[in-house]
């Protein structure tokens, strides 16, 4: 009989992934960052059509489980997916 790997912090990050993934407006946005190469909270809003204040709940959200970045020029943030786990996540999820 196999042992199982119990490497509990690489459970528990992959876990922590997931998590951050398995609402419906963050799984969007991470889509939509990759469709479109990167964008900031402003264009996010347009296209989801909800409060920037949500929004940014959700991007602090994704930037806290490593997820996605900023990157700041001057007073806008452009975000862009940051972590190949989850590219490879979304590529089986949606073909992208």
């Amino acid at each position: 009989m196999e042992t199982l790997d119990t490497n509990l912090k690489d459970l528990e990050e992959k876990a922590e992934i997931l998590k951050a993934l398995g609402h419906p407006v963050r799984l969007c946005i991470v889509r939509g960052l990759l469709q479109t190469g990167g964008c900031n909270v402003s264009k996010i809003q347009g296209c989801l059509e909800i409060p920037q204040s949500t929004i940014s709940q959700h991007i602090a959200k994704l930037k806290s489980a490593g997820i996605i970045v900023g990157d700041r020029k001057g007073l806008e943030i452009t975000y862009k997916v940051a972590n190949e786990q989850v590219l490879k996540i979304m590529h089986i999820l949606f073909n992208l």
